[in-house]
């Protein structure tokens, strides 16, 4: 391939490059294996723009490849996280806090996320595509090589599926800020009466570890006072020294705690609309999923 060609190549694949990495994140939930689909994109793209014959709509057929390769990769990852210790959550993303609200999506909310796992690959990819991205049915057939009939059946469950377990709803970011400084202040300063003001009576704590640490639960914990008790004990153990920093964490404000400027844990708020209480805690303390937010 003449240098031009790489340059001209390399060029549009780093202009769509956000893009690709935001629809296949969404798709895996893993930042690692999203740099890995990535990068096979761009060998097909590189290898396919050496030929004679130019590729009209460059944009479709980048996500057409990364989308197939997302796809295609996730029988590997279904079989590692089998033998994942405890629950699994997405990897925290750490996003752009001045990012305007009005164009904020709950694309990468970590509790979309967590549902978005209970969908088969192709209901996710097709959910992804049109719910979070925009595309048209029809662009969506051309995509997964499937017809716009079986596309939008696929829309269909995956919709439904979605929305009873997670009703369309965007907290307000400064209300879910305050509530997030609120629950810290609770949970390290020992404050459980506080802590159960702050719950939902229906909470859920997931907390993911991967097996490398005593303060992660192997099943989610469900209910106010068993949520309340379990993080009262586990704060009450850890050392006197961490350090709290509030950043956007899957597009929401979020509270990351660090032990000696390295990242100890993340916990996000997903809040009910009714009352702004906490109905969901995600707490990820795996360091292997930590690095992005030194």
């Amino acid at each position: 391939m003449s240098d031009r060609v790489t340059d001209e190549a390399t060029q549009v694949f780093v202009d769509h490059r956000e893009l690709l990495f935001s629809v296949v994140y969404n798709l895996l939930g893993s930042v690692a294996d999203t740099d890995d689909v990535l990068q096979e994109t761009w060998l097909s793209w590189a290898g396919r723009s050496s030929q004679p014959m130019p590729i009209e709509n460059p944009r479709a057929y980048l996500v057409r490849i990364a989308v197939n390769q997302a796809l295609a990769r996730q029988a590997t990852i279904s079989r590692r996280r089998e033998s994942y210790v405890g629950p699994w959550l997405p990897e925290p993303l750490p996003t752009d806090e001045a990012v305007d609200p009005a164009v904020r999506t709950e694309s990468v909310s970590m509790a979309l996320l967590v549902v978005l796992e209970t969908l088969t690959p192709l209901e996710r990819a097709v959910f992804v595509l049109h719910e979070v991205f925009g595309y048209a049915h029809t662009e969506i057939a051309d995509i997964l090589d499937r017809s716009p009939s079986a596309v939008r059946q696929l829309a269909h469950r995956a919709r439904a599926h979605v929305h009873a377990r997670r009703p369309r709803h965007q907290a307000d970011r400064r209300v879910q800020r305050q509530v997030t400084k609120r629950f810290v202040e609770a949970a390290f300063g020992g404050d459980i009466t506080a802590l159960m003001e702050i719950l939902a009576p229906d909470v859920t704590l997931w907390t993911d570890g991967g097996g490398r640490g005593r303060s992660s639960a192997l099943h989610p914990i469900r209910g106010r006072e068993k949520v309340a008790r379990l993080i009262s004990g586990v704060t009450a153990r850890l050392p006197r020294d961490l350090a709290v920093r509030y950043q956007h964490v899957n597009g929401d404000p979020s509270a990351v705690v660090f032990a000696d400027d390295s990242p100890f844990a993340v916990m996000v708020l997903d809040l009910d609309p009714e009352d702004d209480r906490v109905r969901g805690i995600y707490g990820v303390t795996n360091p292997d999923k930590l690095s992005g937010l030194g």
